[in-house]
């Protein structure tokens, strides 16, 4: 049985990476014969490298190809593999079903719901922990659908507080030395804005490396998003915020599990959509506390 895997996995966070190391490990733990041929590429700056490797993958006929959806134009490469009816496509860090699909919906849809992980962040920053925060700026990563479910659904939340204005808001991808640039201009052209909000993990450790290149540090907060290895370092270095934390082993489980169903011939079995757990984490939080999320979260993929 063999899976093909195709990630924007060259970034920062660890998040893909550990999703095919804990999809493999819970394979081989249920006894699941299989082979996995897994390709990363930069996010959202490589569509046609994705396209040409997903060209390439298939030659190989795969029984399922692990793709995600955050495009536009992975809309059209996704709906050609749909109508193909082989592989069975998953589509990995989407939990909303595209309603334009009707009933031609791909196998499985697999993650973390982004705009739930923005909810505890945007009800941890309303709260009184950070009741200060008071004008803000937000870092988005490129156009698409995780930007705007991370990013909109925040500005939207914000905007009903009549004590939070946002100052400014970019694109920045989700590239650290581009978030870092854009976080420079943005607080030596605002100094009164005190909270950047990250839409990433790489955009956090651009804007963490902006405050200290300017000396804001405990003028100026941002969030992690994902709560991946380097995130949680950086809270407990002190020079992030806040972050929700993906129980990230999570979706890896979830997608060897509806493989396994399905190659029982239950695939009537395997939901439609699997959105996984989170955890809010912030400097109060002790090293104890962290650790017991740390053997949760990568319990499959350490």
């Amino acid at each position: 049985m063999r899976i093909a895997v195709i990630y924007p996995g060259l970034q920062a966070s660890d998040y893909w990476r550990r999703s095919v190391l804990s999809l493999q490990s819970r394979l081989r733990e249920i006894g699941v014969p299989h082979e996995i041929e897994s390709h990363f590429t930069r996010p959202g700056s490589e569509i046609r490298e994705q396209a040409r490797l997903i060209s390439q993958a298939l030659t190989q006929d795969p029984d399922y190809l692990v793709f995600t959806l955050d495009a536009f134009r992975h809309r059209v490469i996704v709906e050609q593999l749909i109508s193909g009816g082989r592989p069975k496509v998953i589509l990995q860090n989407i939990t909303t079903p595209l309603r334009s699909w009707g009933k031609a919906q791909p196998f499985f849809y697999v993650g973390f719901d982004h705009t739930e992980g923005t909810r505890l962040l945007i009800e941890h920053i309303l709260a009184d922990d950070m009741a200060g925060v008071t004008d803000f700026a937000i870092l988005y990563g490129p156009p698409g659908y995780v930007s705007s479910a991370r990013g909109d659904s925040f500005r939207t939340a914000l905007a009903e507080q009549p004590d939070k204005t946002l100052v400014a808001s970019y694109y920045v991808g989700f590239d650290r030395e581009k978030a870092r640039a854009a976080a420079l201009t943005l607080l030596q052209r605002n100094p009164e804005v005190d909270f950047i909000y990250s839409c990433s993990t790489d955009i956090a450790l651009g804007v963490i490396d902006a405050i200290e290149t300017l000396g804001l540090q405990g003028q100026v907060q941002t969030n992690g998003w994902g709560g991946g290895s380097q995130e949680l370092a950086e809270i407990a270095k002190g020079r992030l915020a806040v972050t929700v934390m993906r129980m990230n082993d999570d979706n890896g489980v979830a997608m060897a599990e509806a493989i396994a169903l399905d190659q029982l011939g239950r695939s009537d079995d395997v939901p439609l959509v699997y959105s996984g757990e989170f955890a809010l984490v912030t400097q109060a939080h002790d090293g104890a506390k962290i650790e017991a999320l740390k053997t949760r979260a990568f319990r499959y993929s350490q």
